[in-house]
């Protein structure tokens, strides 16, 4: 698939926001963690990747109920669904001034019987974009890897089944996603509320 970017400025995708607070100390101190033991950009990106895939569990996957939403948030709770989790995973990459953009799939979700938003970065390295899923693995299937060229997502879209896979690279967070985080009271209440498609 090709992958458009949003706003032609690669500064955009490494600006701190809200939601992107990479200039916090928590995402500071973390990213300082990563980078000591990080060869290169490439490594550090990798680290950074398997970090939040692997020790940010995904709320349903071990029944938390926070919704964290802010980068900082994440890290801190240790905890968050795919979206919350590429808002810490873009943080932690654009605090060591790799360019991150966000984008999402629309995908059938087994638990309303309908469709959810899902949502993943690309990162920018050797000049081009590379799409990563730090969702979490789980053991029926989800196997996602951080990769430059192929892809390894957690999910590939169906498009028979109406399924999408976005093109374009937003600068910034999904409002409507974000503000389904924000005004969740609980993880119950996100699933009621959370957005099908951009």
């Amino acid at each position: 698939m090709r992958l458009t970017q949003e706003k032609p400025d690669l500064s955009a995708y490494l600006a701190a926001d809200e939601v992107v607070d990479h200039h916090h100390p928590l995402v500071r101190e973390v990213a300082a963690g990563l980078a000591k033991q990080s060869a290169d950009t490439y490594a550090y990106a990798r680290a950074a990747f398997e970090y939040v895939r692997d020790a940010i569990p995904h709320s349903q996957d071990v029944g938390r109920d926070e919704v964290p939403w802010r980068a900082s948030d994440v890290l801190r709770e240790r905890t968050g669904i795919c979206t919350a989790k590429s808002h810490a995973l873009a943080a932690l990459l654009r605090a060591e001034d790799i360019p991150t953009g966000f984008c999402y799939q629309r995908l059938r979700d087994d638990n309303t019987s309908g469709y959810s938003l899902h949502g993943l970065v690309a990162v920018r390295l050797d000049g081009a974009w590379h799409r990563q899923d730090p969702r979490g693995n789980i053991p029926d299937g989800v196997d996602a890897q951080f990769r430059i060229g192929e892809e390894r997502l957690a999910w590939p879209v169906d498009p028979e089944c109406n399924e999408v896979d976005y093109p374009v690279l937003y600068a910034e967070p999904s409002p409507v996603a974000v503000r389904a985080l924000k005004e969740a009271r609980d993880r119950l209440h996100l699933w009621q509320t959370y957005p099908s498609e951009l």
